[in-house]
């Protein structure tokens, strides 16, 4: 089986050409009376102590002697990152009002064209367009529409299992490239109504396989989120080419594109041959208040918004969750007792969720210590406001450190222990999470990250006792813009011999 998520790089990319951050390591100040600044260098401030590109893990560190808000140098500009979840919910609930607008780096904005629904500023267009894909795919009702997908994506993954187990009983298997393959298929059923194995991309002048699909719309669009360009750091520098940076960037945006325009192109001869499907791109034709055409641009970047979204941040929650699953196995075994109460010896649905309370900890706290998306896109401040007491001025521009907030010892009892019990009373019930964002701005997508996650995980208990592959038990670093595990997941399956 060819991987999908086979190491493969970017086309035509560079190496940076400054030590470069993630989507969320833009630019901004607080003045918290004046709050204490991280030492950093003339000039460039602290971009150099977060070449990594890892800035959740510095900021989290940072937080342990500066407090839970403090502000940044990232060369002329200025960060405030706020790592307390009270601190957070106040900017994204309470003064929401004052911080709803995005300032992208260059790589984000050339993506996005601030056309989607995650990234584009707050207002009529975004309200809208988060609106059509809540009726259409993550809203409860939609929700309904893809349940048949969802099961079959789920039952394919436990079928590839069982035949690599019975293939070869005693070696470890790649998980992430059994899950991936199936996750991606189910994308792009909901986006675009039909598991493409290939398409014919024109601008290529060949067909091309699921597998580079895949590359090509989710994994080197990932890669990208985590590029910067060194003129975002120095606005004032902006009048210097950087052609090499900007060459990689609009390839990667075109090859994108061909590839978008030839599975629109494919959807659009079904739908003129009068074959409706339940999908995203049918509802935007058929609803959507601003009139849309398969050929519009604006099209094209709300379809690759879902597909990248759904591939991507259920991979992350997925693996996670079960590298935990197999790394503890007394609470493997305890969620396997609490399925088996509920539902005997049938298949768990996605109607058994509200009864059972250890699982729906289990995927909370996978959530908590493994956020997908470990720093939020950055916000604007368009309108004098304060934080914790402190004034932020307008202008500013403001990071929430999700998984600062996590780890935040004040909040949490040993937060870099896994610990669902923490989700079965006391504080994780308190709200404290903020893997999905609040207020107005929550992620669209958190009811079908539950759905498919937690069922997901319950049926693979189900079918397998879980281990993990001698020597894997500290292996929880993260590559690209969300936390995807750097080592896939090696597993150990045995199966429990359900009827």
């Amino acid at each position: 089986m060819e991987s999908l998520l086979a190491a493969r790089p970017l086309v035509n990319c560079p190496p940076p050409c400054f030590p470069s951050l993630s989507i969320g390591v833009a630019m901004a100040r607080v003045c918290l009376g004046e709050s204490e600044a991280i030492p950093g260098l003339p000039i460039i401030g602290n971009l150099h102590q977060l070449k990594e590109k890892k800035p959740h893990q510095t900021f989290t560190k940072w937080s342990e002697t500066y407090g839970p808000i403090y502000t940044i140098k990232t060369g002329a500009s200025s960060v405030v990152v706020l790592n307390s979840t009270e601190v957070a919910k106040e900017a994204m609930v309470e003064k929401f009002s004052s911080i709803s607008s995005r300032k992208l780096p260059k790589p984000m904005s050339v993506l996005s064209r601030n056309r989607m629904v995650a990234v584009s500023d707050f207002g009529d267009f975004q309200k809208m367009a988060k609106r059509n894909i809540m009726l259409s795919m993550l809203g409860y009702t939609a929700q309904k529409q893809f349940r048949d997908a969802r099961e079959r994506m789920v039952s394919k993954v436990l079928s590839n299992l069982h035949k690599l187990v019975t293939a070869d009983p005693h070696s470890p298997l790649n998980f992430r490239d059994v899950y991936i393959t199936e996750l991606f298929g189910m994308s792009l059923t909901q986006t675009l109504g039909e598991d493409v194995s290939s398409v014919y991309v024109e601008e290529f002048g060949r067909e091309i396989s699921k597998v580079e699909i895949f590359h090509v719309l989710v994994h080197d669009m990932l890669m990208w989120a985590v590029e910067a360009d060194w003129r975002d750091y120095f606005p004032y520098l902006s009048w210097i080419p950087n052609k090499s940076f900007e060459t990689a960037l609009f390839t990667a945006e075109a090859r994108r594109n061909s590839v978008m325009r030839a599975l629109i192109k494919k959807q659009k001869e079904r739908i003129e041959r009068g074959e409706a499907r339940t999908c995203y791109m049918d509802f935007l034709l058929e609803h959507n208040s601003t009139p849309l055409t398969a050929d519009d641009y604006q099209m094209l970047v709300f379809l690759w918004e879902s597909i990248i979204a759904s591939a991507d941040t259920v991979l992350v929650n997925t693996e996670w969750i079960m590298y935990e699953i197999a790394k503890n196995p007394d609470k493997q075994e305890r969620l396997l007792e609490e399925i088996r109460e509920v539902c005997g010896g049938r298949t768990v649905t996605e109607e058994d969720l509200p009864r059972l309370p250890y699982l729906n900890a289990v995927f909370h706290e996978t959530l908590r210590l493994h956020s997908p998306v470990p720093v939020l896109a950055p916000r604007f401040v368009h309108e004098d406001t304060t934080l914790a007491g402190y004034d932020v001025p307008a202008g500013t521009q403001l990071m929430i450190n999700v998984y600062g907030c996590h780890m935040d010892k004040r909040a949490w009892d040993s937060p870099e222990e896994w610990a669902p019990e923490r989700f079965l009373g006391g504080e994780g019930v308190s709200g404290a999470g903020r893997a999905f964002g609040a207020g107005k701005r929550i992620c669209a997508g958190s009811l079908q990250a539950m759905n498919v996650v937690s069922v997901a995980a319950a049926r693979f208990v189900q079918e397998f006792r879980w281990a993990l592959r001698e020597g894997d038990g500290g292996k929880e670093d993260t590559m690209q813009f969300t936390a995807l595990k750097l080592d896939p997941l090696h597993v150990h399956l045995e199966p429990r011999g359900r009827v």
